[in-house]
């Protein structure tokens, strides 16, 4: 539809509310399909607040959480049903729950994997958390002189903070050319309660003048909330939230103080309840 202009659809039923799916149920709309409803099994959307407004409740849209697509009926070689269920805590469908939609449309939204064939075959460590290269806090790899950021890394919502990651990259792959490999003392940053994990995922203090940028995401929706970066026990840092949801990256900042605190080289980020 982007690049050669043609509908695919005229009745639409989307499966996730990512970012790309939230975007496309408007793109539908707007191409003049009928996008009956937007289905994500998890009990929170995984996109942006405002593009659930701007592409769902601005048109009309139905956002069902906690359901999932339990059935698909094609005819004549076309999708022509499709049959919805709420799902329990245990993601299993409940037994009543089921809505049914005619359509001939279902369009898949259901995950982004960083895409890193260069970076697995270069021998770079890996971060199963997020399908992407391990970094320290100047975007360096595991592999001196090779540097990382972007989608590679981990998965953006906002392309500001892919920039900004190009920049940190850049900046510091001159530095290499100029100055050769940093060599100071690693703390290792490890995600602790409904954190999904941290980038980066190492610091060298000593080469953190002020500040240093931490990006994560929480495992489910947070109102009133505190952030709390601890050594063991000891909780160095603390920052409050108002509102944390799983499709919106998270950003801290660590000041040298608090990286020059730290004892056992480990450094654990959390998210809890105020």
């Amino acid at each position: 539809m982007n690049m050669e202009g043609y509908m695919v659809g005229k009745r639409v039923v989307i499966l996730g509310s990512g970012d790309i799916g939230l975007i496309m149920a408007r793109r539908m709309t707007l191409e003049g399909a009928k996008v009956l409803a937007c289905v994500e099994l998890m009990p929170y959307s995984g996109g942006l607040m405002r593009n659930i407004v701007q592409c769902l409740e601005d048109w009309g849209i139905p956002l069902y959480l906690s359901h999932t697509i339990t059935d698909i009926v094609a005819k004549d070689g076309r999708v022509s049903h499709v049959t919805v269920h709420q799902l329990d805590e245990h993601r299993n469908p409940i037994p009543g729950t089921n809505l049914e939609f005619d359509c001939d449309t279902v369009l898949l939204s259901v995950g982004l994997i960083p895409e890193n064939e260069l970076t697995r075959a270069a021998g770079i460590e890996m971060d199963p958390r997020t399908n992407g290269a391990i970094v320290y806090e100047n975007m360096e790899t595991s592999l001196p002189g090779i540097f990382a950021c972007g989608n590679v890394v981990h998965v953006h919502d906002l392309v500001d903070y892919v920039s900004a990651e190009s920049e940190r990259a850049g900046a510091a792959a001159a530095e290499f050319v100029l100055n050769g490999q940093r060599t100071g003392r690693a703390i290792e940053l490890k995600n602790g309660a409904d954190v999904g994990y941290t980038v980066p995922q190492k610091i060298r203090a000593e080469d953190v003048e002020k500040l240093a940028d931490v990006f994560f995401r929480v495992r489910r929706v947070f109102k009133n909330s505190m952030i709390e970066v601890s050594d063991g026990e000891k909780v160095l840092a603390s920052f409050k939230r108002e509102h944390m949801a799983p499709g919106e990256m998270e950003h801290i900042l660590l000041t040298r103080k608090v990286l020059d605190q730290v004892q056992d080289g480990v450094l654990t980020v959390s998210a809890k309840e105020a």
